[in-house]
Order: C-alpha cells, then structure tokens, then sequence
C-alpha cells in the first residue's frame, strides 16, 4: 500500500513509518520540516505538507491509499488537534482517499460507566488541554458526514519507547488495564496495531484503543 503519514518525525510517527516500511509498504512522511526525518529507505518518500491546510493535505496524499495523521500537539499547542481534524477530513476527501487514522488521545477513554480518564480525579493538570483537545478531535471525526472512513485510535494510558513484542490486547471505549491495573503500552507496538489496522481493518468509522 501507498500510505502517507502526518507527523513522520514524531515519536509514533517515527515508528509507525519504521513499521510500515518493514512490512514492505510505500511511505510518505508528510511533515513541516523534512530535515528532522533521519531514516533513509528505497520506499520511503519524505515532502514538506501542512496538515492545517485541506489544499497542501489534499495535494499530498493524493495517489496513497491511506492517510495517518500522528500529529502531535508539544510543538504546535491542543489547538492544533481540533484544526487539523476538520482540515484533514476536507483535504483526505478532497484527494480521493477513503482511509484516514488518527493517532488519538487516552483521556476520552472511559474508566467507569460515565466517567472518562480525563474527568477523574487522579489525571495530572498538565496534560488536561492536551486530552481535552483531543477528545474535541474525536468527536468532530464522529459527527463527519463525508465519505472519508476514519479510525481515530486511542493509545494506553502510558506510551512511551520501549520493545516491539507484536503483541496487544484490543478495547473500544474503555480504559484497557492490566491485572496491576495498569494501562501501559509501548510506542513499538502502539505502531504494530495501527498498520495491522491499516491491513485489516476492523474499527472503520469507530475508535478504538490498545495495551498490554
């Protein structure tokens, strides 16, 4: 497959291409500045796009058959999480592409009937905009009417570089915990179910979510 990827130079964006690439696919790494992407391989294509902008989007990921939008908001603010799911959808649509993934966030998980992870009491302050900002992501992705099929995936509660083992367990709107309690995750295999998704697809026009 031809895949393009928002946010290539990113931690999950990092390994997302890294494990798109191994599988044999084509990638595109679509990012502000392509000096910050190091790898090097002979199907690996690396072009400057704006993620904010449905024009740059469209003309970017015309010709693939899926678009991955691993955009980060440490760099650009929450905001930019709100703004570029309504840019992206106009511009994926636009291009022709039908398939469009979204890294997502684990706040709007739920962690009791009612009770999402970013409303508890335990969730740190500082990651509060962040969380909220993509859980208002999410549900401009829900109230889409247009014809592009989105997956917005939400990680574990903690992701962060690690081992690639291949192996997860799935949820959808819950908190996927552990029997410590723990909703853990590395970023290796937070990749691994994304393009397992992008192969076979399962949760199309849904979110779903994934640890250990």
């Amino acid at each position: 497959m031809k895949i393009a990827v928002f946010g290539a130079s990113g931690m999950i964006g990092q390994r997302v291409t890294q494990e798109a690439l191994a599988r044999g696919h084509q990638v595109t790494a679509l990012v502000r500045h392509p000096e910050n992407v190091t790898a090097s391989h002979p199907n690996l294509t690396v072009q400057t796009a704006d993620a904010l902008d449905p024009a740059s989007v469209a003309a970017a990921v015309a010709g693939h058959d899926v678009v991955v939008s691993s955009i980060s908001p440490n760099s650009q603010g929450p905001s930019v999480l709100v703004a570029s799911a309504h840019s992206l959808l106009e511009g994926v649509e636009q291009a022709g592409v039908k398939r469009l993934l979204v890294v997502g966030g684990a706040g709007s998980l739920e962690v009791a009937p009612g009770l999402q992870l970013v409303d508890s009491p335990e969730f740190p302050a500082a990651w509060r905009p962040g969380a909220l900002a993509h859980r208002e992501g999410l549900n401009i992705y829900r109230q889409s009417q247009g014809q592009v099929d989105w997956t917005y995936f939400s990680p574990a509660n903690f992701i962060a570089p690690g081992e690639r083992t291949g192996a997860y367990r799935t949820g959808t709107e819950q908190l996927v915990i552990n029997d410590k309690g723990e909703s853990r995750i590395s970023a290796e295999d937070y990749a691994v179910a994304l393009v397992d998704e992008i192969e076979t697809p399962r949760f199309v026009r849904q979110r779903f979510t994934a640890a250990y």
